[in-house]
C-alpha cells in the first residue's frame, strides 16, 4: 500500500451517517472500508484461523480481543485487493487501548493514520434520524425514510433489492448504545485530538454537506 494513499478513522454514534460517508470515501478514493461487523463476517465466512477463533468466542457470548481484531485489520491490509489505496476504519478502534494496539501495528508497517474524522452529532436528533434508518443488508448502503428516502420507496437505488430496518434501530436500543459510545468512545477523541489528526463535522447538516466537509478536512475541494 501507498504511503500517499488514504488512511483514516471514521468515528461517530449509530446514526451519524458514517454509512453514508464510508461509500462516498471508497468511491472517491479507492480505499477499502474496514467495518468491524463486516471484516469479522467475512473472516467467519472465509473459515481463516482468526475467523474460527471469533466465531467459538462469539458462540460463547464473548468479546473478540483487542489483539485479535487488530490482527484481523493487519490481515484485511495484507490481503483484501481493496485496500490497496489505504483503508476507512469503521466502528474500531473503540478504546484507548484498541487504539494504542492499532498505532502500534500500523507504524510497524509505516502506514500510521493521517486523519480521525468524527461525525458530531446531538443525541436527540439522532432517535428521530435512526428510528427512520433503511440498510441494504448486502452491501451496508444506508437510506432514510424521511432525509435520505430511496429512489423507489423500500427500494435500493443500484440493485432495487428491498431494504431493511434493522431491529435494534428502535428507540430503546439507541439510547443504550448511545450512553455505552459516550462511555467507551469518547475519550478516542482526546487520544486523537492529542496527536493533532482529529476533527469534528458537523453531522446534522444535510449529508450533501456533511460530505463537503469531510472532503475539506482530508485537503479535497
Amino acid at each position: 500500500m501507498a504511503n500517499d494513499s488514504l488512511r483514516i478513522v471514521l468515528i461517530g454514534p449509530p446514526g451519524s451517517g458514517k454509512g453514508t460517508q464510508a461509500p462516498n470515501l471508497v468511491k472517491k478514493f479507492g480505499a477499502g472500508h474496514l467495518a468491524t461487523g463486516d471484516m469479522l463476517r467475512s473472516q467467519v465466512a472465509k473459515k481463516t484461523e482468526l475467523g474460527i477463533k471469533a466465531k467459538k468466542i462469539m458462540d460463547e457470548g464473548g468479546l473478540i480481543p483487542d489483539d485479535t481484531m487488530v490482527n484481523m485489520i493487519e490481515s484485511e491490509l495484507e490481503n483484501n485487493p481493496a485496500c490497496k489505496n489505504g483503508f476507512i476504519l469503521d466502528g474500531f478502534p473503540r478504546t484507548i487501548p484498541q487504539a494504542e494496539k492499532l498505532d502500534a501495528m500500523l507504524a510497524k508497517k509505516n502506514i500510521p493514520l493521517q486523519k480521525a474524522v468524527e461525525l458530531k452529532i446531538d443525541d436527540e436528533l439522532l432517535v428521530a434520524r435512526i428510528t427512520g434508518r433503511l440498510v441494504h443488508p448486502a452491501s451496508g448502503r444506508s437510506y432514510h425514510k424521511l432525509f435520505n428516502p430511496p429512489k423507489v420507496a423500500g427500494k435500493d437505488d443500484i440493485t432495487g433489492e428491498l431494504l431493511i430496518q434493522r431491529s435494534d434501530d428502535n428507540e430503546g436500543a439507541l439510547k443504550k448504545r448511545l450512553v455505552n459510545y459516550h462511555k467507551q468512545t469518547e475519550p478516542i477523541v482526546d487520544y486523537y485530538a492529542k496527536t493533532g489528526i482529529w476533527a469534528a463535522v458537523d453531522a446534522s447538516q444535510a449529508p450533501k454537506n456533511v460530505w463537503s466537509d469531510v472532503l475539506k478536512y482530508l485537503g479535497q475541494h
